[in-house]
């Protein structure tokens, strides 16, 4: 009997010093690490949403990818709701009220892709509303983050950051093998059904997040001084010309689509296997992070940048061996290439994106945290967009159907020989170099990344990319103060 409070609080210890990273377990810490729970989980429905179009709908390679890029719209004018959500109150409140209607309309779309969806545009709505669900949360919760770790004393600092990043990565993991072990036993509309409860723990958990109510209503004074800041900010080559080279980066044709169809109608993969390689590229992603972390941190963007180009589009390559057949002959099977090969990959572009995420995230402001960053992370998503239907356009010239796969070596050699057109403006990340020599970034002190299987449209892998923009993005942003502090520190 004297022993249970002991071990009680051993194990609360435990918890608060392991797990939590030192910050205490409150209900609304849990709420937030919850959302971002929810975030990671929802890629259970992603290849539901793949076969539902290709073979309920019958869409074909170039149809599915004009889809995709309209279900990223949300995302493209995620900017503005950061605006909105910053400068515009329900009720008196920010935060909650806005994720209780996300988690809302996130289910109803679910919902209705379960039951009443049986034609493209109609699947086109669904899709772009759970999208817009995703994209609301997301910046409330990138808020929430903020605001809370700007009380972080300098020992705990990324402490908030690195639990939020946890738990997005722990519901993606969890996720990454069932969407496929789902999808094997049961129908595309029972795995929408499923999705459609995750939602609601959003909704349900809102009210459990401390939030005070808003001291003053909008004014234009505020609205001035946040454009104000935003220029400030945005008229920083710093920023601006590596956001630049990266949407150059982002923009250039995709063949996910294509290579979908082609590992699902040509090859035969099943739902299960494809969720087995989704759990594979998930932990690679991880893999990439941390190999950033431990020997590249310090490396010049330029040099990093340049070489994982060029190596990621000598790698990419070799998807010419799978599609023309050709590993059968070296006495490689096609499952055991294209794991291989996405792994591979999917650590190239972890390691490619990983630099200019953590600059984009240590130079925003106080004030307009989710606004600003929503706008240089929107950039990156217009461009995947862009990516999307340039692929499409792509697809349809070559006459790559559901059926005919003959000139996918030649969509192949485009995709990938167009990504090397960023290489002659690696010069615009200069000014991003100066301010690593300032800044060493440290994993520790960076905000939550979005950690689910890395799908770059540059790095060719079998399987469906996220509907919502699958970059490892940095979440969440550090105050000036503490910014000179760590300067100081170093």
């Amino acid at each position: 009997m004297l022993s249970s409070p002991s071990g009680k609080s051993g194990f609360k210890e435990f918890l608060t010093k392991r797990v939590f990273f030192g910050i205490e377990a409150s209900p609304d810490l849990i709420a937030i690490l919850l959302v971002y729970l929810v975030r990671g989980i929802l890629g259970l429905a992603r290849l539901a949403i793949s076969f539902f179009l290709k073979d309920e709908l019958g869409l074909s390679p170039a149809e599915v990818s004009v889809l995709m890029g309209i279900a990223a719209l949300p995302w493209v004018v995620k900017p503005l709701f950061g605006f909105i959500s910053d400068g515009l109150p329900i009720f008196g409140y920010r935060r909650r009220p806005y994720l209780v209607l996300a988690g809302l309309l996130g289910s109803a779309a679910w919902v209705s892709l379960a039951t009443v969806v049986h034609s493209t545009w109609a699947a086109t709505i669904a899709i772009v509303l759970s999208s817009l669900s995703s994209m609301v949360s997301d910046v409330i919760a990138d808020s929430l983050i903020v605001e809370r770790a700007r009380e972080e004393t300098l020992s705990k600092a990324g402490s908030l950051q690195s639990l939020a990043w946890g738990s997005t990565a722990l519901g993606g993991l969890i996720t990454a093998y069932l969407s496929g072990f789902l999808l094997e036993h049961f129908s595309t509309h029972t795995v929408f059904g499923i999705t459609a409860t995750f939602p609601l723990i959003v909704s349900a958990i809102a009210w459990l997040i401390a939030e005070e109510p808003a001291s003053q209503s909008p004014h234009l004074s505020n609205v001035g001084n946040q454009v104000d800041k935003l220029w400030k900010a945005l008229s920083q080559k710093a920023i601006w010309m590596p956001t630049v080279f990266l949407f150059i980066l982002q923009a250039t044709p995709s063949a996910d689509v294509a290579f979908f169809f082609f590992t699902t109608n040509e090859l035969g993969f099943e739902p299960e296997f494809l969720g087995r390689v989704r759990l594979v590229t998930s932990l690679a992603s991880l893999v990439g992070v941390w190999l950033f972390q431990r020997f590249l941190k310090t490396i010049p963007f330029r040099t990093i940048f340049g070489w994982t180009i060029v190596l990621s589009t000598i790698l990419g390559m070799t998807v010419l061996l799978l599609v023309t057949h050709t590993n059968r002959s070296l006495g490689i099977d096609d499952r055991w290439f294209s794991i291989g090969d996405s792994l591979i990959l999917t650590v190239m572009g972890e390691i490619a994106y990983m630099p200019i995420l953590v600059l984009a995230a240590r130079l925003c402001p106080p004030g307009v945290e989710a606004t600003l960053f929503a706008l240089l992370m929107s950039v990156t998503n217009l461009a995947s967009l862009l990516s999307s239907q340039f692929g499409a356009i792509l697809m349809h010239w070559l006459g790559i159907s559901a059926t005919n796969f003959d000139a996918l070596w030649l969509l192949v050699l485009i995709t990938n020989l167009t990504t090397l057109l960023p290489l002659p403006f690696l010069g615009w990340l200069a000014e991003a170099d100066l301010q690593t020599q300032i800044q060493t970034p440290n994993l520790q002190t960076l905000p939550a990344l979005e950690i689910d299987s890395i799908t770059s449209k540059h790095l060719a892998q079998p399987f469906l990319p996220d509907l919502m923009s699958e970059l490892s993005i940095v979440k969440g942003h550090q105050s000036e103060a503490k910014e000179k502090q760590l300067i100081t520190e170093d």
